[in-house]
């Protein structure tokens, strides 16, 4: 009897909790008030230049440049005016940008294009236009957009498009309450909470039934997916275990400590170059594997290693990011914004220069923290380690399935380096992504005899994987709608008045807003929500000074700064596949090292790089 108590308990988690009724009637009842609330003349504001704001723009451009109506433009004409009016969304406003443009970047952004209308249209700027022209005709254009076109003005038709508009971010942020508040209590099990989303968006209007389902899927969820596939088969062969003491077995001290440390100081380096979510799924059977071997008899369970060894993986994986322009979408997005906006170019290895100390400062700070915030009973993982070598020893030599385990995880990790380049340079046709990656190297398993169905279905946390899949829509309508825009512009009109529209004060609220926002949706938006408002303003009130490009690559840094969500990084969510997490573990560790990397990013601007400068620009 006291066997199976002792099994019950164990197996407990969020998964198997019911509704707490006394807790999720508060985020019912904060997403029904926020409902009922009359709409903002904000939200309105942004509905009129997200809503309406397109057309606009394209019937100015296709009268200042055609002396046409969109609706009377030729095909070629109004194919420029699309493309012009879409850079201008991103903050690209420079006429060697647009001649740059193909048929594959029209694809990309869903821009329906023939070859024969797109040179037409590309030829006719490059005659036409100088690069201050166009400069001169975007700013015009984007000013439109921006301040010109006012909610009282419209027709309409045109209301009732921004009336629904502004609908929909009032449903957005209702969501968004909804959701943090669930995570922070969990008064439902969490991946019910993905389900909720698409609900609440269906309820509101604001996608439709045939969108949601479409919306749920992404390439991150397909390698999310995956890797949690190929964990179950590396721990089934055993191949875990070798790799484990192959990292492992030349440390002297097996201390949990110095256990994290080699963590930190192999993951985050490698995360700057290579995906955080393959390093977090190939570091999470080791780090399962390590703690499943260091319980005993006298501490048969000890919850705090656990969350240790996890939160230090997701954690190495996250703050990796910034050190270099592979790191993340984010950091091209910003690189791009610059070039585009203002003509201020930052190469792959300035950026390095500039933004790899970040690495080396945080992971000994990182490392600190999150030691400091989980205190495991075990404290040695030696024991664990002589079991490892033991297992071993009995396992023999590599067996088949174990080669074969070997060789499809090498062949999925080399495409996962390589295949973002094999396409650009043509060497593949299409463009493969890791998730899909991932998933072929599942299903090779299956192929190869080393997994069966069942494995899948009884070691997968099929939870996770909706879970993120729940993340995805609501960072996908977050940025749709307009919301997280709306959230990052009132967050700094707020501010404005209290004198922080300028200099450090602003680079702060910057930082701070879309901190706070990449902790709801993926990083890549979070910086396109932020960036282009941040970069509008530093060109104000610095411009042409070193403040522009210091704007640009600390908001790229702080985009990475997901660390108190589990829906805030793909990494994130991979190790709470282990079951050793909470949500509030990732706000134990998260909230002080959010705090920690504010304040490195502030004192790295102000003493490492105002003292190099950029580029002979002068300060600010």
């Amino acid at each position: 009897m006291a066997a199976t108590a002792a099994a019950q308990k164990k197996k407990a988690t969020g998964y198997d909790k019911y509704v707490n009724w006394k807790l999720f009637i508060i985020p019912i009842i904060l997403f029904t008030l926020i409902l009922m609330m009359p709409t903002p003349y904000s939200m309105k504001d942004v509905a009129v230049e997200y809503k309406v704001g397109p057309k606009a723009v394209i019937n100015f451009i296709t009268q200042e440049m055609f002396q046409a109506k969109a609706a009377d433009a030729e095909q070629w004409q109004l194919l420029a005016a699309q493309i012009m009016e879409d850079r201008l969304n991103s903050g690209a406003l420079g006429r060697q940008g647009f001649l740059k443009v193909d048929l594959k970047w029209c694809k990309s952004n869903k821009i329906p294009a023939e070859a024969k209308n797109l040179e037409k249209a590309l030829a006719y700027v490059e005659a036409n236009y100088t690069d201050e022209s166009f400069q001169d005709l975007m700013q015009r254009a984007l000013k439109l957009q921006k301040t010109d076109l006012k909610y009282e003005d419209l027709s309409e038709k045109d209301k009732k498009a921004a009336d629904q508009g502004a609908w929909h971010i009032k449903a957005a942020i209702a969501v968004t309450a909804f959701v943090v508040l669930c995570f922070a209590t969990e008064c439902i099990p969490l991946p019910a909470v993905a389900f909720c989303i698409g609900l609440a968006f269906m309820f509101t209007g604001v996608v439709t039934r045939s969108e949601v389902a479409m919306l749920y899927w992404d390439d991150a969820c397909w390698f999310i997916m995956g890797s949690l596939m190929f964990a179950a088969a590396f721990v089934k062969t055993g191949v875990d275990k070798r790799v484990c003491m192959m990292i492992f077995r030349r440390l002297a001290v097996p201390n949990v400590k110095w256990i994290t440390l080699i963590f930190f100081m192999v993951i985050t380096p490698l995360a700057a170059f290579i995906s955080d979510h393959a390093l977090a799924a190939m570091f999470l059977p080791i780090g399962m594997l390590l703690y499943q071997n260091s319980l005993s008899e006298e501490i048969p369970e000890d919850p705090e290693l656990g969350k240790l060894l996890m939160i230090a993986i997701a954690m190495a994986c996250n703050i990796g990011g910034p050190g270099a322009p592979s790191g993340g979408a984010r950091n091209v997005i910003m690189m791009t914004y610059l070039k585009d906006m203002f003509g201020l170019d930052i190469g792959y290895f300035q950026w390095v220069t500039y933004c790899f100390p970040f690495l080396f400062i945080m992971i000994p700070v990182t490392w600190l923290l999150v030691n400091w915030r989980f205190k495991p009973r075990i404290t040695s993982l030696a024991p664990a380690m002589a079991h490892l070598q033991k297992e071993i020893g009995k396992m023999g030599g590599w067996s088949s399935k174990q080669v074969w385990a070997l060789i499809i995880f090498v062949v999925m990790v080399f495409g996962w380096f390589t295949e973002k380049s094999f396409y650009t340079s043509g060497i593949i046709p299409i463009r493969l992504g890791i998730g899909v990656i991932a998933v072929a190297g599942a299903v090779a398993y299956i192929f190869a005899g080393v997994v069966n169905w069942r494995d899948y279905q009884e070691k997968v946390d099929w939870g996770v994987v909706w879970l993120y899949a729940g993340a995805m829509i609501f960072g996908r309508i977050l940025d749709r709608t307009g919301a997280a825009y709306w959230l990052a512009r009132s967050c700094i009109d707020l501010l404005a008045p209290m004198g922080m529209d300028a200099g450090l004060p602003l680079l702060m609220v910057s930082n701070g807003m879309t901190a706070v926002i990449t902790n709801l949706m993926a990083d890549g938006p979070a910086a396109a929500a932020v960036g282009p408002i941040a970069l509008n303003m530093a060109g104000l009130v610095h411009p042409g000074s070193t403040f522009l490009p210091f704007m640009a690559m600390s908001t790229a840094i702080a985009s990475s700064f997901a660390y108190c969500l589990i829906i805030g990084t793909p990494p994130n969510a991979i190790v709470y596949a282990s079951g050793y997490l909470e949500p509030k573990d990732y706000l134990r560790a998260g909230v002080p090292v959010w705090i920690a990397a504010q304040i490195v990013v502030l004192l790295m601007t102000q003493i490492y790089w105002v003292f190099r400068g950029f580029g002979g620009l002068p300060g600010f």
